[in-house]
């Protein structure tokens, strides 16, 4: 069976059931120009610390699935030769099945609409250390970062599949400051970077006794700008702010998100800093 010979980078990428099913068919006849050009612009960023992710033209949705998962494993052995164990290169790659879950439960099929957000961890200087995702960039590249000057930088990301408690920000936190050291010891990170709706002051300010606002208050912010639907998509998985009144307000944060967007207000991103 088709899914059995891919099984070892399925594992490695957490993709499952369905999602298993379309990718091994993808993976069953050889890639189209498309695909190798995809692959070729990832082989190119890998170990470059890029802070972008691929913007590309010429390849769909589709054909970039494909290239993800025919690159993967030049990414996890990348990893291995830096000597980072298999465990903390599979936790950071497996954001690809996580992201294909995603996209099948907001859009109803297979697919992957974020996949340029996937082209970071390919170029294998994004990774999954406990419950938070950390991205090392030159602070060059943060634009507006107070105090980033040249040093390094950690970008904090936060997956969905999970708590946020204080404890296991903290373990995150604290394997992030002995991993980077240890495995990048020419590029020492003396801050770290979030941008987030869940850095926005209303959080904060509505929700005072939340984990989200005990992790907002870590970080110094630095400024705000306009994100009017991140806050419904990351609470509801709903792209865009059509029929929100049948969305549900069974928890404190859906009624704060959606009572936020009745009463003519705007979700922000909030940008913020702290030195670790």
């Amino acid at each position: 069976m088709a899914t059995n010979a891919h099984a070892q980078l399925f594992d490695l990428l957490d993709i499952t059931g369905d999602d298993a099913a379309e990718c091994a068919g993808l993976l069953a006849t050889p890639p189209d120009e498309a695909v190798l050009q995809a692959v070729a612009a990832m082989e190119e960023r890998l170990g470059t610390f890029p802070l972008a992710s691929i913007h590309a033209d010429g390849a769909s949705e589709t054909e970039w699935i494909e290239a993800l998962l025919r690159f993967a494993p030049s990414v996890h052995a990348y990893h291995l030769k830096l000597g980072i164990s298999p465990a903390v290169s599979a936790a950071s790659l497996a954001d690809m099945g996580l992201q294909l879950r995603i996209n099948r439960r907001v859009h109803g099929h297979f697919g992957l609409d974020t996949w340029g957000w996937l082209t970071l961890h390919m170029a294998g200087n994004l990774f999954r250390l406990g419950r938070l995702q950390f991205h090392l960039v030159s602070g060059s590249e943060e634009g507006g970062v107070a105090g980033a000057g040249s040093s390094w930088v950690l970008g904090v990301h936060i997956p969905e599949d999970g708590g946020l408690s204080p404890t296991l920000v903290d373990a995150s936190m604290a394997e992030a400051r002995t991993f980077f050291p240890q495995y990048f010891p020419d590029k020492p990170a003396t801050l770290a970077t979030c941008d987030s709706w869940m850095l926005d002051p209303y959080l904060v300010e509505h929700l005072p006794d939340s984990n989200i606002a005990a992790f907002a208050r870590r970080f110094t912010l630095d400024r705000c700008t306009d994100a009017p639907t991140d806050a419904v998509y990351f609470t509801f998985r709903q792209r865009g702010l059509q029929g929100l009144d049948q969305l549900p307000r069974e928890t404190s944060l859906q009624r704060v998100v959606l009572e936020r967007i009745d009463d003519g207000g705007t979700w922000q991103l909030g940008h913020g800093h702290l030195a670790l």
